[in-house]
C-alpha cells in the first residue's frame, strides 16, 4: 500500500519548504493524545501534560481533530508557510463559516472513505446534517459530540477551539517551538535550495526514507498504509519539515489551495525508518527454527561460517546461505581479520524492531 504523488508539470516556483507553527503545534498535540504511538517523545510528553493539565479535559474535546487522519484545517493554504502561529491563528479566526466548515468537518468525521455533505448543507436541522452527526457517532462518542456542536454552532466552535490552541501556546508549546524553529527553518532553507537545482521528485526521495521514484515521468511513492493516487499540479506543493510528527508521514490533499506533505526532519527522529517491505523481510528471517537457532550463537561472539557450521553440525554452503539472508534482512554484521571473516547479530536492529513494526504501522 502506498500513495503515488505524480509532480509532473511543477516548476520551481511551485514547490516550496517551510516549517509551519500550527502544523507541529498540532503535531504535538497528536503526541499528547497518542502517546502509545510515540514512545520517542514519553519524556517530552510528560513535560507538556505536567505543565498543562487543566487543558486536558478541552484537548480531549477536540482531539479527534489531531488523531490519525489530521484536520486540514492545520495545515498551510497559502505559500510560503509561517513560523508565526498567531499568524496562523488569527487566519483561522477571519475564515468565513462555509470555509472554516469545509476544513474541520472532514478531520471530525476522521477519513476521507466516507463523504462528506458540502458545507452549505451543514446546518442544524437539515437531513445531511443529521446524517453526518449519525456518521460520526458511529465512529465514536467523541467525533459525534464534536460533529453536533460543530453543526450547531460552528463560529463558537472555532472560538473555544482557538482558546485551546492558545492555552497549549502558553503551557508547553512556546518554549519548545523557539528551539525547534530554527533547525526547522535551516533544514527548510537548505531544501529549497536544492528544489532550485533539482527536481521535485529527486528531492523528495532524498528527504523521505521509505519514499522512492515509481515509473516514467515526475511519480514518487510514499510507503503508506492506504492506496492512492495523487495529481498535485496544478497545486503547488508544500513541504512542512517537523520534529514531533515521526513515525507519521503526513499527506494532505483534499484542499483546492495546495497539497501538503508534513514529514519528519531526520536527526529528529530514532535511526533506520523502514519500508514495508523492509519490515517483511526482517519478521521473515527471524521466523525460521534454523536461522533463530544461528542468531543465538551470533548473539555471543563474532564468529566465522566454519564455526557455525560445526556448533550447527551443518554444512558451511547451509550456513553461508542462511546468514546471507539474515545479512539482506539487516540483522547481522560481518567483519574481516585477516584471512577470516567473523559474523555477529545486529543486536541493536533486533531491539528496534517492537518499535520499527509501530512505526511501519502508524504511517
Amino acid at each position: 500500500m502506498s500513495i503515488v504523488l505524480d509532480l509532473g508539470g511543477l516548476g520551481p516556483a511551485d514547490v516550496t519548504a517551510g516549517p509551519s507553527a500550527l502544523s507541529e503545534l498540532m503535531a504535538s498535540l497528536h503526541v499528547l493524545a497518542e502517546p502509545e504511538h510515540h514512545p520517542e517523545a514519553a519524556g517530552w510528553a510528560a513535560r507538556a501534560a505536567a505543565a498543562g493539565p487543566e487543558l486536558h479535559e478541552e484537548l480531549s474535546v477536540f482531539a479527534p481533530l489531531w488523531a490519525r487522519f489530521r484536520c486540514r484545517l492545520f495545515f498551510p493554504r497559502t505559500l510560503p508557510p509561517t513560523t508565526d502561529l498567531y499568524g496562523e491563528l488569527a487566519a483561522i479566526a477571519a475564515l468565513p463559516t462555509e470555509d472554516f466548515l469545509e476544513l474541520v468537518a472532514p478531520g471530525v468525521l476522521g477519513t476521507n472513505v466516507l463523504p462528506v455533505p458540502p458545507a452549505r448543507e451543514l446546518r442544524s436541522g437539515t437531513t445531511a446534517a443529521e446524517d453526518y452527526v449519525r456518521r460520526c457517532l458511529r465512529r465514536s462518542y467523541a467525533r459525534g459530540e464534536l460533529a453536533r456542536q460543530l453543526v450547531a454552532a460552528p463560529l463558537e466552535l472555532r472560538d473555544r477551539l482557538l482558546a485551546v490552541l492558545r492555552a497549549a501556546d502558553t503551557a508547553f508549546f512556546a518554549e519548545g517551538w523557539s528551539t525547534l524553529r530554527p533547525a526547522l527553518e535551516d533544514h527548510a532553507r537548505e531544501v529549497r535550495r536544492r528544489l532550485a537545482q533539482r527536481s521535485p521528485a529527486d528531492v523528495l526521495t532524498e528527504l523521505l526514507p521509505t519514499a522512492a521514484r515509481v515509473g516514467p515521468g515526475e511519480r514518487v511513492r510514499l510507503d503508506k498504509l492506504q492506496t492512492d493516487e495523487v495529481k498535485v499540479a496544478p497545486r503547488p506543493l508544500v513541504l512542512v519539515p517537523s520534529a514531533r510528527v515521526w513515525p507519521h508521514l503526513t499527506v494532505k490533499n483534499e484542499h483546492p489551495s495546495c497539497v501538503v506533505v508534513q514529514y519528519a526532519v531526520r536527526g529528529t527522529t530514532p535511526a533506520g525508518q523502514l519500508t514495508l517491505r523492509d519490515l517483511h523481510h526482517r519478521l521473515m528471517a527471524l521466523t525460521s527454527p534454523a536461522r533463530m537457532e544461528l542468531c543465538r550463537h551470533l548473539l555471543g561472539e563474532p564468529i566465522t561460517t566454519s564455526e557455525l557450521a560445526a556448533r550447527l553440525g551443518s554444512t558451511e554452503p547451509q550456513v553461508s546461505r542462511a546468514l546471507r539472508t539474515l545479512r539482506e534482512a539487516g540483522l547481522l554484521r560481518s567483519t574481516r581479520d585477516g584471512k577470516l571473516v567473523r559474523h555477529r547479530l545486529a543486536t541493536d536492529v533486533i531491539q528496534r524492531l517492537g518499535h520499527d513494526v509501530l512505526a511501519t504501522v502508524a504511517r
